[in-house]
C-alpha cells in the first residue's frame, strides 16, 4: 500500500503517474513538484498542473502552450487571410513580386520607346536643326529620370508605410496596397 504522507523517489512517482523518472525530475526542476514533499502533495500538484494544462491556462513560460494566445493568433491569421482574399477580389491587392515585375516591364517599355525617338525624329524630320533635337533629347531624358525618381519614391513611401504599420501591429495585413492610391 502507498503512504501518501511520505516522500517517494522520482522513479517511484513516475511509475505511479505513468511517466519516466526524467519527466518527474523535470517537474521538480521547474518547480511544479517541491523536492522532498510527500507523495500526496506531489500527486495533488501534478493533478493541478494537468487540469490547468487541459483548460489552456498554462502559458509557454510554464512549459506548456498558452491555448488562449494560440487561438487568438490563429484567428488573427485567418482574419488576415480572408482580408487578403477580399482585397484580391476587389482588385486592391497584388503580391509585391508581381507589382515589381509589372512596373519593371512598363519601365523597360517606356525606356525603349524613348531610345527610339531620336532615330524616328531624324527620319520624320530630317531638316530639324540639331539644337531642336537636343531640346527633345533633354526633355526625354528629364521625363525618363522623373519616371525613375517618382517610381523609386513611390516604392520607398509604401515600404516605409508598411514598416510603420507592422511596427505598430496595425490590422492592415497588406505589404503593399494598390499603387494607384498615392500616384495622383
Amino acid at each position: 500500500m502507498l503512504d501518501l504522507a511520505k516522500p517517494l523517489t522520482q522513479a517511484a512517482f513516475g511509475d505511479l503517474i505513468g511517466v519516466s523518472q526524467q519527466a518527474v525530475s523535470d517537474l521538480v526542476t521547474r518547480g511544479v513538484l517541491n523536492h522532498g514533499a510527500p507523495a500526496g502533495e506531489w500527486l495533488a500538484a501534478y493533478c493541478d498542473r494537468l487540469r490547468e494544462q487541459a483548460a489552456g491556462r498554462i502559458g509557454a513560460d510554464a512549459g506548456g502552450l498558452d491555448l488562449v494566445q494560440e487561438r487568438a493568433a490563429l484567428a488573427r491569421e485567418q482574419r488576415i487571410a480572408q482580408a487578403m482574399k477580399n482585397a484580391v477580389a476587389r482588385g486592391e491587392y497584388a503580391p509585391i513580386g508581381l507589382l515589381a515585375d509589372v512596373l519593371a516591364a512598363a519601365s523597360a517599355g517606356v525606356v525603349d520607346r524613348f531610345e527610339q525617338l531620336d532615330g524616328a525624329l531624324k527620319k520624320a524630320c530630317p531638316d530639324l536643326p540639331e539644337s531642336a533635337r537636343n531640346v527633345v533629347r533633354t526633355v526625354i531624358a528629364s521625363a525618363r529620370n522623373e519616371w525613375a525618381r517618382s517610381t523609386a519614391e513611390l516604392v520607398v513611401h509604401h515600404l516605409d508605410a508598411t514598416t510603420v504599420e507592422a511596427a505598430s501591429d496595425d490590422d492592415d495585413p497588406f505589404l503593399l496596397g494598390a499603387l494607384g492610391d498615392d500616384a495622383g
